[in-house]
């Protein structure tokens, strides 16, 4: 992965994925075990199953070979009810058995507050998970520290995106203050996350929808950028690579991701940013991560049409190296089982570099 993000060529095309959810794991850790822990929201669930859990998860990455792991901060939280949580920040959140979970409420009402808010420090209990991985994996798979860019950050502050928004047009001072507190606590979390055994850094939150960006471009250069150039500075003299997560079409800003110094963009959604013409125009300069279909192929379609999208993302984006594949957003519980592990074997089947530096598909 370290050498693709690098655009250079390794010796296969790499797979990873940027997440899995509970439901998920247990699905495909069935073709694999019957000891499983029970269903749950790993919040709710006590050590010994939490354990169980990312055991089972490790399992899965070594029995397909998958060749990096996402690991995230797990910030100390408290259980509101069945569904609920609040976390470190003050940040309440809805948990969902599908996917991700959704922000209700915030501590940030006003720019008043932030004059007595006091955000929580990182502690390595929140990254225990990495450094139990790099125990484990550390040399063999890269362990991809997901760290929330200041954009996430900010709207789970002030309780939604919508409120964040507003801000951007009503009180510009507050957003700057937002982005500062989130980006000096990234700081900090980076700075222990290489201690801990990071190889590779994500810059999660998404910057778009299927037709266009959750902000103006403006937006973007005024709000976002200047704090997103110094992350990814700080990424690079620590020595490592780092990528962007986004959904969407944002075609419009991907000049601003050069600019800023992404190694990678994840995860070129294909129902809005077509693959070939991304390579052709940025894949000299940027390594290219996903694009497999979450949302039809991996959910609805047989084994052979999801070889053959894999082995077609291979010839279009591997060329030269620079390519990462992964699905187009994460491995959800709609995803079948059978289909996730097709698309792993499919791309060590069709990902292997000649001597050029060309996957061998055919």
């Amino acid at each position: 992965m370290i050498t693709a993000l690098s655009l250079e060529v390794p010796d296969r095309v790499p797979h990873w994925e940027l997440a899995y959810n509970e439901a998920s794991v247990l699905n495909i850790a069935r073709h694999f075990t019957d000891d499983l822990p029970p269903e749950g929201y790993i919040q709710n669930m006590d050590f010994d199953n939490k354990v169980k859990l990312i055991n089972t998860l490790l399992l899965i990455i070594e029995e397909l070979d998958v060749d990096g792991l996402t690991l995230r901060i797990f910030p100390a939280s408290e259980i509101v009810d069945e569904v609920h949580i609040k976390d470190d920040w003050g940040v309440t959140f809805q948990l969902s058995p599908v996917g991700e979970a959704t922000v209700t409420d915030g501590p940030i009402k006003k720019a008043s507050d932030l004059k007595t808010y006091k955000p929580p420090t990182i502690q390595e209990s929140d990254l225990m998970v990495l450094f139990f991985c790099a125990e484990r994996f550390k040399g063999q798979r890269a362990l991809v520290l997901s760290v929330q860019c200041p954009f996430r950050r900010s709207w789970n502050m002030v309780g939604g995106m919508d409120k964040l928004l507003y801000a951007y047009h009503e009180n510009p001072p507050m957003v700057h203050q937002l982005a500062r507190i989130a980006t000096d606590y990234t700081l900090e979390a980076l700075e222990l996350g290489v201690k801990l055994g990071a190889d590779i850094i994500s810059l999660d939150g998404d910057l778009a929808h299927n037709t266009n960006l959750l902000i103006s471009p403006d937006h973007f250069r005024e709000y976002i950028k200047p704090y997103y150039i110094e992350i990814v500075e700080h990424i690079h003299r620590m020595g490592l690579k780092v990528f962007k997560h986004t959904d969407g079409n944002h075609m419009k800003i991907f000049d601003d991701f050069l600019e800023i110094g992404f190694d990678g963009i994840h995860p070129i959604q294909p129902q809005c940013m077509d693959l070939a013409a991304v390579k052709k125009q940025y894949g000299e300069k940027i390594c290219l991560m996903g694009n497999i279909d979450c949302l039809e192929t991996l959910v609805k379609k047989d084994l052979s049409a999801v070889e053959e999208e894999v082995r077609k993302a291979i010839e279009i984006a591997a060329p030269g190296g620079g390519y990462i594949l992964a699905s187009s957003n994460t491995i959800h519980p709609g995803v079948k089982a059978e289909n996730y592990i097709a698309m792993v074997k499919a791309t060590h089947r069709y990902g292997k570099y000649d001597h050029n530096g060309m996957p061998v598909t055919r």
